[in-house]
């Protein structure tokens, strides 16, 4: 049996879609603002892998509650991790493009130098070092600019703004890897079934879609799919202040995965289309 943390959030709907025999642990019985209960149910439940697809996700508020995300971003994942080491099971968790600064314009690779510059970023790395820490043979899962028919992303809003407007303004200048929700499950799946057979263990890994583009060309890709005419008008990041810093250059060099498990990355339009398919039908 398949444990996951998480139950309503994009990847955490995607993996009930794909794997509905696995057991789900929503915030009701599995807080992650108390880490060791997450530990407790995975002693009591003994599953034969864990998949932590929860987390601390909103990025600007986190500027404000940077200690209750490092809870819940670090704290948590590194108990689970203690806990699946306990019980040797792999340990699955979903990370962040955030951990790194966002310079340069080349896809970042897993072993590259990491350096947050948002609470949100921090907290995210602080949870693969306590997992990376833990004893646990683990994985970890760096995605970006993730997007589903479920929950809060990029797509449902631009949708949801479309639908009054005739024109929108979209920053231009950060650059990252649009990344499907099913892809992201379906990766996940595929790497816990080769990590209890023993195929590999323990690493950092990248997982993005292809190719990369920014938000402004995203936000245009999402109105032809959708058949709109909405203009989009291109900005500068320094045009759209947030609380948080965003990171300019969020591209994932992807092909440690492949090499490890035979994973690609996604094609985002066609995921794209998929996912303007579930929200219009």
């Amino acid at each position: 049996m398949i444990l996951v943390f998480g139950k309503t959030g994009q990847v955490a709907s995607e993996l009930a879609l794909l794997a509905p025999e696995a057991r789900f642990l929503g915030r009701d019985t599995a807080d992650l603002s108390d880490p060791a209960a997450c530990a407790a149910q995975i002693l009591a439940l003994k599953p034969d892998a864990v998949i932590n697809a929860a987390a601390y996700t909103a990025v600007d508020k986190a500027e404000e509650e940077e200690a209750l995300a490092t809870v819940i971003n670090a704290d948590a994942p590194a108990a689970m991790a203690r806990a699946c080491a306990e019980r040797k099971v792999p340990f699955l968790h979903l990370s962040t493009d955030y951990v790194f600064d966002g310079s340069g314009d080349q896809p970042w690779r897993p072993d590259d130098p990491v350096a947050p510059i948002n609470a949100y970023g921090r907290s995210k790395l602080a949870g693969e070092q306590a997992v990376a820490a833990s004893g646990a043979n683990y994985a970890i899962l760096r995605t970006s600019w993730v997007f589903s028919a479920h929950g809060g992303n990029f797509v449902k809003t631009m949708l949801r703004l479309a639908a009054t407007r005739d024109q929108l303004s979209v920053v231009a200048d950060q650059i990252g890897s649009p990344t499907p929700a099913r892809a992201i499950a379906a990766a996940l799946l595929s790497i816990a079934a080769q990590m209890q057979a023993g195929t590999r263990s323990r690493g950092i890994y990248h997982f993005s879609g292809q190719p990369a583009v920014n938000w402004a060309d995203f936000a245009r890709a999402i109105f032809a799919k959708a058949n709109l005419t909405t203009r989009v008008v291109d900005i500068a990041t320094s045009a759209y202040p947030t609380p948080a810093t965003r990171p300019l250059n969020s591209q994932l060099h992807c092909n440690d995965l492949t090499n490890d498990f035979s994973i690609q990355p996604p094609d985002w339009q066609s995921g794209l289309e998929k996912v303007i398919e579930d929200l219009t039908r």
